[in-house]
């Protein structure tokens, strides 16, 4: 059995497919097996590993069920003690593995482990350091569009890993539970972050793992209608289904502020109706993260002063990545 397990959702990104197999042929660490799970393509994705990657497996579901539905897929078709996730449109630097799995040895108390992720198009510019929830209850990727001048070279422990490069433990993923099939793309990285953090399993980010990620490759980007709709829907049922109740009457007011400035920056950029279609999607799905809900505060394990001390922290993150994008904006142009 090998003792790492990288799951790649695939779905009609062929070309980018290839060149993320490639990268992980010439990964330092060996001792993983690659398993791509292909959700209905029908660009000659599947054709395309069996004849060019033949050491790789193929779980082919012949229909989309979306990244949270993939990654599953592939969790459960192997065995192995480490589980790292990558999105199709991403290549790695030779030593990412290696980075994650000394990580894993180092830091027992860690169940997930986040990557260095920069621009595929641009490498001077991060796509990720770590993910953040903000106040207002809305994700960030720390440090997405910021210049990378070495901001983020140290590990530091965050609130979750972006799963478009990450590294799990098995046995937390069997305690905790997979990936929200009902969320199906977007923000259920947030929702499995959360739900670990309180039952006791911290995530590190790592930065000499590092990735080159493309980003939105089969949703249309961050601003696409589909991208929209589920991360306006998500975000807020993962606070529905995870958030503690002694904390939500000091979070509701920011979270409250958070939506009002969400609709305002949908409606500035033309995503407005995807917004509200996702808004009215919430309601339906309601009933069935409070039944989830159950399970997920039956098994914390951590206070919860501390999960509000790590919203604040990374709150706080949160705000001075965004800040540090503004600037370089300015500055330069290129943090996009």
């Amino acid at each position: 059995m090998p003792r790492v397990s990288v799951v790649v959702p695939s779905w009609n990104t062929r070309g980018l497919l290839q060149a993320c197999l490639a990268s992980l042929r010439r990964q330092s660490f060996r001792d993983f097996e690659v398993v791509v799970v292909d959700s209905g393509s029908t660009d000659g994705s599947v054709e395309m590993v069996e004849q060019d990657f033949p050491e790789a497996r193929v779980v082919a579901l012949g229909e989309n069920r979306g990244f949270s539905g993939a990654a599953n897929a592939g969790i459960e078709a192997t065995d192995s003690e480490l589980v790292a996730l990558l999105n199709s449109d991403t290549e790695q630097d030779v030593g990412w593995l290696s980075a994650l799995v000394a990580a894993s040895d180092a830091h027992p108390e860690a169940g997930m482990f986040a990557s260095r992720m920069l621009s595929l198009h641009d490498r001077r510019v991060l796509d990720g350091a770590g993910d953040a929830l903000r106040a207002s209850g809305l994700p960030y990727r720390v440090g997405h569009g910021e210049v990378d001048r070495g901001q983020y070279s140290v590990k530091r422990y965050v609130f979750g890993a972006c799963a478009a490069a990450a590294l799990y433990r098995r046995r937390m993923l069997e305690e905790v539970g997979l990936f929200d099939e009902d969320f199906f793309a977007y923000c259920e990285d947030g929702d499995l972050s959360f739900r670990a953090q309180l039952a006791g399993y911290r995530c590190l980010y790592v930065p000499d793992a590092v990735v080159y990620h493309a980003g939105g490759a089969s949703s249309g980007g961050g601003r696409s209608p589909t991208a929209t709709r589920l991360g306006t829907r998500n975000s807020i049922l993962l606070l529905v289904k995870d958030l503690p109740a002694p904390l939500v009457p000091a979070t509701l007011p920011a979270f409250l502020a958070g939506q009002m400035l969400r609709l305002a920056t949908s409606a500035a950029t033309g995503t407005l109706s995807a917004h509200l279609a996702g808004l009215s999607e919430v309601p339906a799905m309601v009933p069935a993260m409070l039944r989830k809900r159950r399970r997920v505060q039956k098994l914390r394990r951590v206070e919860v002063e501390y999960v509000e001390r790590l919203l604040e922290a990374s709150s706080r993150e949160a705000r001075r990545s965004l800040l540090r994008r503004a600037k370089d904006r300015v500055l330069s142009g290129i943090g996009g």
